[in-house]
């Protein structure tokens, strides 16, 4: 059996982290569903920044929306609206059988608005008008400026994917915001269920310390925080306040790791997919690495609910002179700043693009 069956079988869902328009025509998404165990899928401007430019499969749509007099940032959500909603129509099979666990889609608000509550709220409407798919997430990072727009978003129902958590600390504000949307809504009476993730980025951490640390902790630090995050969501699903609005009819956030990709070529394509191995929770997963994970037939021990030995394994790495906090507080300014950097790029693709097919 594939490695992707038993990771499905153990209860955790696998996500593919991309999407083209040659993945769409061409039925490898519906392959990937089929034969890979995929149950939704996650979408970020550098990924449709590969997609646009690597491909001419845009090229006809770009000509007509420049005819109609579509400007770049108009052009591109159009562009991405079409592979998102026929990705999400792909998607929904699993959505209805899964009762809406599983088989969502995620798009992205303009990170130009990470630090505008209400643009960011009225973008995430828009799109969730536009879509008119009850599978997409509205991805809005998880920022400190970022949790008052999550917030908003879960009061007014619309399904957040919260992205650009890195430590446990962020894990539990954005969880804090997406409770307090629900509780609002009870406070209403409105409909508590709501759908939402917490995206959690792991690869960045050992990314960061690449060559700062002995020997024996190289790629150890992505996965002792995310057995630390993953006991503190273990705790919140069953604290009282927790299953005070699961009673009265909300489902809980799940937790995703994101950034699972292995960077480190020495080690297994498979390294943290494996070690992060939890149920009720989601992989959103590299393509290659998706292939890489497809060719394996065992997975291993499951994550341990307590964090195992995260904590002995995170003073080894204050020992080596690691500030953990300091650290993660900067992985999530940088990784705001290269969502910036990735959003404009973008932009320049599509408006050379613009030009040449002019």
């Amino acid at each position: 059996m594939k490695a992707t069956q038993l990771l499905n079988n153990l209860g955790q869902s696998i996500w593919l982290d991309n999407i083209t328009r040659d993945l769409l025509n061409t039925g490898t998404l519906k392959k990937y569903i089929e034969d890979l165990s995929v149950k939704g899928l996650t979408s970020n401007p550098t990924i449709f920044n590969q997609a646009i430019r690597n491909s001419s499969a845009y090229d006809a749509d770009i000509r007509k929306k420049l005819k109609e007099g579509k400007k770049v940032e108009q052009l591109f959500f159009e562009l991405a609206l079409d592979d998102i909603t026929r990705a999400a129509d792909i998607f929904m099979p699993i959505y209805e059988k899964t009762n809406t666990v599983d088989g969502w889609v995620s798009l992205e608000v303009s990170p130009l608005l990470a630090y505008d509550t209400n643009s960011t709220l009225k973008a995430a409407r828009d799109l969730c008008v536009r879509a008119n798919r009850p599978n997409l997430f509205i991805k809005i990072p998880g920022t400190k400026e970022g949790l008052p727009a999550i917030e908003e978003a879960i009061f007014a129902g619309i399904p957040v994917n919260v992205t650009l958590l890195f430590s446990r600390e962020d894990y539990l504000a954005s969880a804090e915001a997406f409770l307090r949307g629900i509780e609002r809504r009870l406070d209403e009476g409105l409909n508590p269920s709501v759908g939402s993730v917490g995206s959690v980025f792991i690869s960045r951490w050992d990314g960061a310390v690449a060559g700062k640390v002995p020997e024996n902790l190289k790629n150890k630090l992505g996965i002792a925080l995310a057995q630390r995050t993953y006991k503190a969501a273990r705790e919140l699903l069953i604290s009282p306040r927790w299953q005070r609005v699961y009673n009265a009819g909300a489902k809980p956030q799940r937790l995703l790791w994101a950034s699972t990709g292995t960077k480190d070529p020495q080690v297994s394509e498979i390294l943290y997919i494996k070690a992060l191995a939890a149920p009720f929770t989601v992989n959103t997963m590299p393509e290659a690495t998706l292939i890489a994970l497809s060719k394996h037939n065992e997975m291993g021990s499951i994550m341990e609910a307590d964090g195992g030995d995260c904590e002995d394994v995170l003073k080894q790495f204050a020992s080596a002179g690691i500030d953990i906090d300091e650290l993660g507080v900067r992985l999530q300014d940088e990784g705001a700043k290269s969502f910036v950097k990735s959003w404009n790029e973008l932009m320049e693709v599509i408006e050379s693009k613009s030009i040449s097919l002019k």
